[in-house]
């Protein structure tokens, strides 16, 4: 793309929007119609949508290591083996811009202050180090942000105003501002040390984790930086005992499992991933010192915390609707999110209801098709959804099935020329650490973007070992072997890990490191039914009703954050629409609960991402005519990185006839 290329974009100067707080875009400084406002909109973790990598924001605020432990989700060339060559992620690039100078210095400051965050983006000059999370040590944070925003404006907001910044600074500035902007408000409006014990869980195990199963660095290395953090992890546990004062019930819940899943990790899973070492005996009695300290921490979550967990985790609908408006960043309010969504969902189902009408009578031979009137179509969906679960593996065998979906379908991408694959490929299928567990079944933890040279991984959750037999049927029908082909090419190709390791390929620091988690997910959601229209499963109806029922969970999911955050809806009112209109087994239907109860406005990403790739995909094939190539058209989408897809339409116009990089 050339630099002298104008950008039909224009951004505001921090003084034209501090009176609304506002982004103050506007339909006509995007170039685009009435028709085209619902497209659009931030991190790979899954809690606040934002995603990610580096901007991603813990559970209920506060920009922290915590935000890239989900991921879910949840951000090329410095990858390698030695120290020095890790090291230079963020030192200077020649002939990078004034704008990507500040933003490395910027990080380099961040870096200081929260060693962990360095860690989980791929810079590893700090891993032996752990962050001062106490209160005043916060504080730095929020006004380390706050100055950078002033300096930001200061330095480049005349010249983002007059369009006088190249293509990519007038992209890489307001996805930094807004960045910054979002950051400040979440701070200022949650407290996530005091109300979220999942926090310091971060801290506890995903310090080491990452230096052990991510890191590119010699294993010796890792190790020792290793040993050194478990050693000052007591810190952690005395801050969690002192700051933490009525998390909400399910938030307590999921922490209280997934430190028993620390305790594991330390025991028995880190010295399965560090192998044979010369450090055994030390890095033994550290993880010992550490399964004492765990086991105590444990003690206080369940005997100290649980009886004072009585903190509220509905945000209420004037907090939603401004998280919706900084996250999801589409240029529409919660509520018409919701209304779209509600025709969206009822459409769908009549979609289902035709499918497997087909159906029917294969699977119920000789028996009469329920009436064609609202409560027969659900009964005709929901019978026709669960005699087609029941073809699936069983518990032990759900990481070996989700391997077996990966060459047909990345075979099927290359013959159909639907994009250019990553090679070599680093994504690496896995048993979900049980430190992790506790919201979804599946997630993909992508390379880090300052150490590409590692792997990603899709990970799998079994069921829990604590369910009953009923509870874990319930759970396999709902990932039989037609939906977990729907969830690798969500997950991993040409889903998630595919779109993540084209964002790591940008030479954009600041598209490296942030990313837009409504693009994420809407890409991901998008190429669900892409692959099917293209072809891929020859027309298996049984693999489409999956297909649209794994969206029908998008749109869902819209629903659900909405109401459970705003509406008040109980969890029995939650249940009876996921089970009953959503057709999702009762196991499933409960997992998503406890995540709707556990983030807010992420879960309403999903359908928001794929609405705007579905509109901007028309628009291009409208305008191209046979001319449009469906392959050079996803490349383009790619091109640019994770980034807001409100900027979507004006980057793959100017890219879409220009090479695309090959990943």
């Amino acid at each position: 793309m050339s630099q002298q290329t104008p950008l039909r974009i224009r951004f505001m100067t921090a003084s034209s929007t501090a009176a609304s707080g506002m982004n103050a875009w506007r339909v006509e400084d995007l170039g685009m119609d009435d028709s085209e406002v619902f497209r659009i909109g931030p991190n790979v973790v899954r809690q606040h949508g934002v995603c990610v990598r580096h901007s991603a924001m813990g559970p209920c605020g506060a920009r922290s290591v915590f935000s890239l432990i989900w991921m879910t989700a949840c951000v090329v060339a410095w990858g390698g083996m030695m120290i020095a060559s890790v090291s230079q992620a963020v030192a200077d690039e020649p002939g990078e811009s004034d704008l990507q100078q500040f933003y490395r210095d910027y990080l380099e400051k961040t870096f200081a202050m929260q060693p962990l965050l360095a860690t989980s983006l791929g810079d590893h000059r700090f891993d032996a180090q752990l962050d001062d999370i106490s209160a005043e040590a916060r504080s730095r944070w929020l006004s380390h942000d706050r100055d950078t925003l002033a300096a930001l404006d200061q330095r480049f907001g005349k010249a983002a105003a007059d369009g006088s910044l190249s293509v990519d600074d007038a992209l890489d500035y307001q996805i930094l501002r807004d960045d910054l902007r979002r950051s400040i408000w979440l701070t200022e409006n949650f407290q996530p040390f005091e109300d979220d014990p999942r926090v310091y869980g971060g801290y506890l195990s995903d310090s080491v984790y990452s230096l052990v199963a991510k890191s590119t660095l010699p294993m010796e290395i890792n190790v020792t930086n290793a040993i050194a953090r478990m050693k000052q992890l007591p810190r952690v546990v005395e801050e969690a005992k002192k700051t933490l004062t009525h998390p909400p019930a399910s938030v307590l819940a999921t922490a209280i499992g997934q430190n028993r899943g620390a305790i594991a990790f330390y025991r028995n899973d880190l010295f399965l991933l560090v192998g044979e070492t010369k450090q055994e005996a030390e890095l033994k009695a550290a993880a010992e010192e550490v399964v004492a300290l765990l086991e105590e921490y444990q003690t206080f979550l369940e005997k100290e915390l649980q009886p004072r967990a009585t903190g509220e985790w509905r945000i209420g609908a004037e907090r939603f609707a401004k998280k919706f408006e900084l996250v999801v960043d589409m240029g529409i309010t919660a509520e018409e999110l919701l209304a779209e969504a509600e025709q969206e969902f009822d459409r769908v189902q009549m979609e289902m209801a035709v499918i497997a009408r087909q159906l029917w009578a294969e699977r119920f031979p000789g028996k009469p098709i329920p009436p064609d009137d609202l409560a027969g179509r659900r009964q005709l969906i929901a019978e026709v959804t669960a005699a087609v679960g029941r073809d699936h593996g069983e518990p032990e065998t759900l990481v070996r099935d989700a391997r077996q979906t990966v060459a047909a379908i990345c075979d099927f991408i290359r013959e159909r020329d639907l994009l250019a694959l990553p090679d070599p490929d680093r994504c690496e299928i896995i048993e979900m650490p049980a430190f992790r567990r506790g919201n979804s079944l599946a997630y993909l933890d992508p390379v880090l973007p300052l150490d590409p040279a590692g792997a990603s991984y899709y990970a799998i959750s079994p069921p829990p070992v604590t369910w009953g037999a009923d509870k874990v049927r319930s759970f396999l029908e709902e990932y039989n072997r037609h939906m977990l082909q729907i969830l690798t090419i969500h997950e991993a190709y040409p889903g998630h890990y595919v779109q993540l390791e084209y964002a790591n390929r940008v030479p954009s620091l600041v598209r490296k490191v942030i990313g837009s988690g409504t693009y994420i997910e809407g890409w991901a959601v998008y190429t669900e039914r892409m692959m099917l229209d293209q072809g891929y499963g020859d027309g298996n109806l049984a693999l489409r009703l999956n297909q649209l029922k794994f969206y029908l969970r998008a749109v869902a999911n819209a629903i659900l954050d909405h109401r459970m955050h705003c509406s008040g809806w109980s969890d029995d009112e939650a249940l009876t629409f996921l089970v009953r209109d959503a057709y999702q087994t009762e196991g499933e239907a409960r997992l998503k609960v406890v995540r709707a109860k556990q983030s807010s406005v992420q879960l309403s990403t999903y359908f928001s991402g794929r609405t705007a790739m579905m509109r901007l995909r028309t628009e291009i094939q409208r305008e191209q005519g046979d001319a449009f190539h469906l392959g050079r058209y996803h490349e383009a989408v790619l091109s640019a990185g994770s980034v807001p897809v409100k900027l979507l339409p004006e980057i793959v116009r100017l890219r879409i006839t220009s090479e695309s990089p090959q990943p």
